[in-house]
């Protein structure tokens, strides 16, 4: 079991000594270069191998190595290629670098050093370019990925440069130190981040330009996460960037490339009517590592419990009349119902029931195989089905799985949560991706529920069809679209057109792109007019990143049974050599030709782990670690004996107790696992303090109304004769204690309305299905009961 990092056979400290990252952040685009500062501390000879995670979506474009004050930079070759070429220049004594991707997922690289002489120096950099996901709160997210989770992989895959990797179990022993700028056309309103930060600086008087450090002494233990905020988010946007003039004549690095920013306005009422049909489909990993805390502040849950309580909000929010069930997964799986079953107050009972036994005890992370169980099952006509997803882990089969969703995309949208560290972002944002959704991730203190809720807000918006895309330019050019067919459309989600424009203009300086699109039966259309003169800012930012958005094109044609494979990957290998971009069929080689050291024996190479079993059993026991997330190896059975005889049983005790919650020894046998829970196990201690959000939600009936009762009346802190005694005479109990929850969740919980939404919209619809006249006393009579001060017009009745 190896470490993500450097590695090697003597099982000494990793000689990765630090992490120097500056990230350009030019509007929703980040251009991250991240320097890593090596040293040989042996007496010898070594070579060195480093994992490590970078964002899925990435496109790497630049490795090279600095050694003294010789500085090589890498070229991209195919893969084969490149390392026959490290290989041979290792074996003849001479320093080599070979940076290449995962087949497996494309969010892991593997960074091999070959040739350091002893006690030699190197600084290695890697550039990438990323595009910046739009989160709940409209805010852009950049992540730097410090944790790689031991990826679960089932018995027999294989799973190549993914089964190298796990997770240290202690502080990392190199420092990070990071820079930021920013700068956009909008004003920058603020920058939050999960990690402590220097303060913001401004750099324009009119805040288009920032500045801001990481403050010093970070460990890197976690991943590291900006929020950018500027103002007028959701306006489109094109950026035309010029090609070089050197590249190949009609090449995609010759010909400008354009980068089209849309954010789609449905029109008002359609986005006021919400879907009142469908089959929503929830799948919950109930794997061991989901016992973990959700992160270790004040109120903290495990993730197992979060889930519990976002499913109970899940099935408060469902329409009355849809189809729903709930599967569990691990090692195996199972669902709450052979098949989805007809929403109503019996089957939300029976669901509620189960979902509150539900525990993280179900061994690994296959999920595979109960998603070709859901496919398998027909499809209820007039209800699209709408399947969410949730997990923690990593998986060794990442493409398999993308592949499978996709397969199935046209009878369903795929909505995904990656929680926690290290949560894989080629597994959440492509399941989205293929399957037509959404991507949420939940860190550190996030509350899980308003980004599944924002999710389920676009699941029951009506499904866009008919897109089409249309351009209009001045004579003498044309353009050819390099991003896949726009296939689904969110209010207020940010979609991305790149093209390549081609030819010479007549004189016209503007061009015009056109998205139509129906929604519910109307027409729909969206229009951006953009200046073609090229911007100076960007570098080959923008054809960087189509690059990467066609090559991975090709990968799914080519992965998806294309008759022509060997000429698509031809043609992958051709754009990333000409655009200097990572793919799964290319590498990055650099080779110091100048070295001619004489290897003296065999070449050491690091395989290092980063924890002894002493340490595993105690931190085990311990009610305090020092970390976020503990990832621990397992020790062969010879240690455990070792340390039979050498540990109290108490320690053996609980460290047999997380084995069983968490090992399946048929999948685990050749694989690595990941043990979490020495805070999970002390926190299960402290009664939780109640939510009284969740336990108003969980007194709602599937229809929409409240029970005037004592529980109801415990949530407004009054007494169940308080609330019957104010009651007006002109309603029965049930609309006056559901008009009671209004008032309550308008009046005291506003700030987190994006929870309770459509719960609400339930009650003022079931209410307005009484026939109840006006209701202008008893809402005067409700807010003088709780003393709130709400009006009618506000709660929708």
């Amino acid at each position: 079991m190896e470490i993500c990092g450097l590695v090697t056979q003597n099982k000494e400290s990793v000689p990765l000594k630090s992490i120097s990252v500056q990230v350009r952040v030019q509007d929703h685009v980040a251009t991250v270069s991240s320097t890593l500062q090596y040293v040989n501390e042996e007496e010898r000879p070594l070579e060195a191998l480093f994992v490590f995670p970078l964002p899925a979506d990435a496109a790497v474009c630049h490795f090279s190595a600095k050694i003294g004050e010789q500085e090589i930079v890498a070229e991209v070759q195919d893969k084969e290629s490149a390392r026959d070429q490290y290989d041979d220049a290792v074996s003849s004594g001479q320093q080599a670098f070979l940076l290449e991707e995962s087949a497996e997922s494309p969010d892991v690289f593997r960074l091999s050093v070959g040739c350091l002489s002893a006690g030699q120096n190197a600084a290695v950099t890697i550039i990438y370019i990323t595009e910046l996901a739009v989160q709940a709160d409209h805010s852009l997210r950049f992540c730097l990925p410090a944790v790689l989770n031991p990826r679960y992989t089932p018995a027999g895959s294989g799973a190549g440069i993914v089964s190298e990797i796990s997770s240290g179990c202690g502080a990392v022993p190199y420092t990070l130190t990071l820079s930021v700028h920013v700068s956009s056309p909008k004003p920058i309103s603020k920058l939050e981040s999960n990690c402590s930060l220097d303060p913001l600086v401004f750099l324009q008087s009119d805040h288009t330009q920032a500045t801001v450090n990481l403050s010093p002494g970070h460990m890197f233990d976690k991943d590291f996460e900006l929020f950018v905020f500027y103002q007028d988010t959701h306006q489109p946007s094109a950026i035309v960037e010029a090609g070089v003039t050197t590249a190949p004549p009609g090449s995609l690095m010759r010909d400008p490339v354009v980068m089209i920013s849309l954010y789609p306005e449905f029109p008002e009422d359609v986005k006021k009517s919400l879907a009142t049909r469908g089959e929503f489909v929830f799948v919950i990993d109930r794997s061991g590592s989901m016992g973990s805390m959700m992160h270790y502040g004040k109120g903290a849950k495990m993730r197992i419990e979060s889930a519990k309580d976002t499913l109970l909000l899940l099935l408060k929010s469902l329409p009355m009349g849809c189809y729903f069930n709930i599967y569990g997964f691990g090692s195996h799986f199972e669902s709450f119902f052979p098949q989805s079953v007809v929403y109503n107050q019996e089957t939300m009972d029976q669901a509620l029931k189960r979902v509150k036994e539900m525990k993280s005890d179900m061994g690994g992370t296959e999920i595979l195989t109960p998603l070709k169980h859901i496919y398998s099952q027909r499809c209820h006509p007039d209800h699209p089905r709408q399947l969410f997803v949730f997990t923690d882990g990593e998986v060794g089969n990442t493409k398999e799985v993308l592949d499978l969703v996709k397969s199935h995309a046209h009878s369903h949208r795929c909505f995904s949560f990656g929680i926690g560290e290290g949560a894989s972002a080629a597994l959440i944002t492509g399941m989205a991706r293929e399957g037509s959704g959404h991507a949420q991730f939940i860190t550190d203190t996030d509350r899980m529920q308003p980004k599944v809720m924002q999710s389920l807000r676009f699941a029951l918006q009506p499904a866009v069809v008919n897109i089409s895309v249309d351009w209009t330019l001045p004579d003498g050019l044309t353009v050819e679209t390099l991003s896949p067919p726009i296939n689904v459309l969110f209010q207020g989600q940010r979609t991305l057109i790149y093209a390549q424009l081609k030819g010479e203009s007549s004189g016209g300086s503007e061009g015009t792109v056109t998205v139509k699109y129906s929604l519910k039966d109307q027409p729909v259309t969206n229009q951006l007019h953009f200046c073609l003169k090229p911007t100076e800012e960007t570098g080959l930012s923008i054809h960087r990143l189509a690059a990467r958005t066609l090559i991975r094109s090709l990968e799914q044609e080519k992965r998806s049974g294309a008759a022509d494979v060997e000429g698509i990957r031809s043609r992958m290998v051709e754009l990333s050599v000409q655009a200097g971009v990572s793919s799964v069929h290319t590498a990055f080689i650099a080779v110091n030709k100048d070295s001619r050291q004489t290897v003296k024996g065999p070449l050491q190479q690091r395989r290092v782990q980063t924890c002894d079993y002493s340490d595993f059993i105690h931190a085990l026991a311990a009610p305090i670690c020092g970390r976020s997330t503990i990832n621990y190896c397992i020790p062969p059975a010879s240690k455990f004996r070792e340390y039979k005889q050498a540990k109290p049983k108490s320690l053996l005790g609980k460290l047999g107790q997380a084995l069983s919650r968490n090992h399946d020894s048929k999948s685990f046998r050749h694989s690595r696992m990941m043990v979490e829970g020495c805070r999970a196990s002390s926190a299960r201690k402290v009664e939780p303090q109640k939510d009284l959000l969740l336990e108003l939600v969980s007194l709602q009936k599937a229809s929409g109304c409240w029970d005037l009762d004592a529980t109801l009346a415990d949530v407004f802190g009054k007494t169940e004769d308080e609330l019957t005694n104010q009651k007006p005479a002109q309603v029965d109990g049930s609309v006056w204690a559901t008009l009671l929850a209004l008032i309550w969740l308008y009046g005291c919980k506003i700030e987190q309305q994006v929870e309770w939404q459509f719960v609400a919209m339930k009650a003022a619809s079931w209410i307005g299905s009484q026939k109840v006249g006006d209701l202008s006393q008893c809402v005067c009579a409700g807010n003088v009961l709780l003393g709130c001060q709400v009006t009618k017009e506000t709660l929708g009745i």
